[in-house]
């Protein structure tokens, strides 16, 4: 009997017998449930010889199903699960059923997913949670999103002039009746591009189709997370050839930059050379950007009255709030740290306010999934549109370490 036959058969038996407590003839309902026992019976025994055989054939040792298997009136228990060495009850569906039960219900476990023996040991806790429920993808972890939130973001269509002002106007004290010049309004423009940016992902049909959902879900957000770190990392350091050009490639405006010398530390007048170049009109919005490394290395450094210029403190949230000189420092991964091995003029610190950098999306970002026809493999891509630009660069102070 195969196992569909066995199905549909006990399915039609449960529908009579169904029909006879319904209809109050319990002692016809006795009769059938007792022929959906031997229903029961006689398809765990061929479906446990089957098994041994199948496990003969293939040289396997096969153990035993004592206290392992019980069948139930109502529910189906698969007997062909766990009968050779190496498979794991707890994957099966009837566990992970009734491990749900037992901790949203409260219910006991059923005693065949329970061990004969009264003596439990500390490999018993751990089969108590099912196996599938235990797994998860160990990655290592990557900070990433922290300046996508800062910029500003647009959605104007790629190929569009956008006008930039570059001068402001200024206003004169003018005596009763008199008149002042007038003044010419100077405008820049920029333009942005169609930049492609693209995530695809394969994996084999087989390999999908046996996937857990944390499997699923793992991969879709690694296929966000590379997109969303490819943009900042652009956002930085980007050419601006077939990407955004990122805010380290402009060309910092005079007087605006600070160097270290390559054989000389960062010290507390660095950061007071720096903020002496920010200008005031920028002051009120600009903010550090640095590695971890670079951060860590103000953290002990006092003033000259013995005050410490870096503070870490914890907000309402928890998270670690980071200040140079009361201005807020963003840690990224994307720049060089003070101490790395330096080849070249290399900034590892900048003020900048990042509100004026645009990062323009012509098409969101989207996950979209098919069928390579070639190879029947699943691939789930993300593409976007995306272009930016440093529209005022006047903010912009870099810290710059000297190679020579």
């Amino acid at each position: 009997m195969t196992r569909e036959e066995y199905i549909s058969k006990r399915q039609e038996m449960m529908n009579v017998a169904q029909q006879l407590v319904s209809e109050g003839k319990l002692e016809e309902f006795k009769a059938k449930k007792t022929e959906v026992e031997a229903l029961d019976v006689q398809f765990e025994a061929e479906a446990k010889a089957q098994t041994e055989l199948d496990a003969l054939n293939a040289g396997v040792k096969v153990t035993s199903l004592e206290n392992r298997s019980t069948l139930v009136i109502g529910r189906t228990i698969d007997s062909t699960i766990n009968t050779v060495e190496g498979d794991d009850i707890t994957n099966s569906k009837e566990y992970r059923k009734a491990f749900m039960d037992y901790v949203t219900q409260s219910k006991s476990m059923p005693s065949e997913f329970k061990n004969a023996n009264a003596n439990t040991k500390t490999t018993d806790v751990g089969e108590m949670i099912p196996e599938t429920v235990l797994q998860r993808i160990i990655e290592k972890m990557e900070s990433v999103g922290m300046i996508l939130p800062l910029v500003t973001r647009t959605a104007i269509k790629g190929g569009v002039t956008v006008p930039t002002s570059s001068v402001k106007p200024t206003a004169s004290w003018v005596a009763e009746g008199a008149t002042s010049d007038k003044q010419k309004k100077t405008t820049g423009s920029i333009t942005f591009a169609y930049h492609k940016l693209r995530c695809a992902v394969s994996v084999s049909l087989e390999v999908d189709e046996m996937a857990l959902a944390v499997f699923e879900t793992t991969l879709v957000n690694n296929v966000d997370e590379a997109m969303v770190k490819a943009i900042e990392q652009s956002i930085l350091t980007g050419t601006g050839t077939g990407q955004p050009k990122g805010i380290l490639k402009e060309t910092v405006v005079a007087e605006q930059n600070v160097d270290i010398a390559a054989d000389a530390d960062i010290t507390y007048d660095t950061l007071i050379s720096a903020e002496a170049a920010l200008p005031l009109a920028y002051e009120k919005d600009a903010i550090w950007f640095m590695t971890k490394k670079t951060f860590m290395a103000f953290v002990a450094m006092k003033d000259q009255v013995g005050q410490p210029i870096a503070r870490v403190n914890y907000g309402i949230n928890g998270k670690p709030e980071r200040t140079l000189l009361g201005r807020n420092v963003i840690l990224n991964d994307y720049m060089t740290s003070l101490g790395s091995t330096i080849t070249e003029d290399t900034v590892v610190a900048f003020l900048f306010n990042p509100k004026d950098y645009i990062l323009n999306t012509n098409f969101t970002m989207g996950i979209r999934e098919y069928y390579d026809e070639e190879t029947e493999d699943k691939i789930k891509k993300s593409v976007m549109l995306v272009d930016g630009k440093v529209v005022d660069k006047n903010s912009l102070v870099t810290v710059t370490k000297k190679n020579a």
